[in-house]
Order: C-alpha cells, then sequence, then structure tokens
C-alpha cells in the first residue's frame, strides 16, 4: 500500500502517547497509519494554512495530534507531528494552533542550520 507521508512524532508528540492507556495509544496509532494511505478528513484535517490535524475519536475522547509538512526532503514527503492532547470544545483551541506554530518555526530553523554545516 503506498503511503502518502511518512510521520516524525516530535518529543511532546511522543511522551502524550506513552501517557496513554495501551488500547487508546494503539487506537490513535491505527488511524494515523490509515491517514498515511487514504485520504480522510475525518483523521486528518488541515486548520491553517500551515497546521494540520490527526483525529481520533475514542470511548468519548477526541484525541489530537497537530502536525505540518516537511517538504524540504527530495525522497519523503514528512508529516511532524508536534503535540497531542485531548480536545475538550467544539473548536481546536487557539493556544494548541499557535504551540503547533511554535514547533514548526523552531524544527524548519534547527533543520536549516543542520542543512548548512553539512
Amino acid at each position: 500500500m503506498y503511503k502518502h507521508f511518512e510521520i516524525l512524532f516530535l518529543e511532546e508528540a511522543f511522551e502524550f502517547l506513552n501517557s496513554l492507556d495501551r488500547k487508546h495509544y494503539e487506537k490513535i496509532l491505527y488511524n494515523i497509519r490509515k491517514s498515511q494511505v487514504e485520504n480522510d478528513p475525518e483523521l486528518f484535517k488541515k486548520l491553517t494554512d500551515d497546521i494540520w490535524e490527526f483525529r481520533t475519536l475514542y470511548q468519548g475522547l477526541q484525541y489530537r495530534f497537530l502536525a505540518f509538512w516537511d517538504k524540504t526532503s527530495t525522497i519523503d514527503t514528512l508529516v511532524v507531528s508536534t503535540h497531542g492532547f485531548i480536545k475538550k470544545r467544539s473548536k481546536v483551541p487557539e493556544n494548541e494552533i499557535q504551540k503547533a506554530q511554535n514547533y514548526r518555526t523552531k524544527y524548519l530553523a534547527d533543520k536549516k542550520v543542520k542543512s548548512k554545516k553539512k
């Protein structure tokens, strides 16, 4: 099966996943893997120009992992997941989107610095 993108979890996203009950963790990973091979806005949806969300509803909880695209690689398209949280309102909180934006800015700046050192 063809994957549309690879996924990279930043430390905070990985820590959030590890803090969850195993069944919740597995359901989230299942949905993320599914979104890699099929275009489904119920699983992976654009929030702003740069920020997207992986969506999982499991046992009444709405899990969200915010992410952005890193298209700088010539080999693979990469989606970087910045962090996760449990959504309590109908709209994704602006502070969560800003947090993802800050991670994106730092990630891209760090990547640029590393590429100059090569």
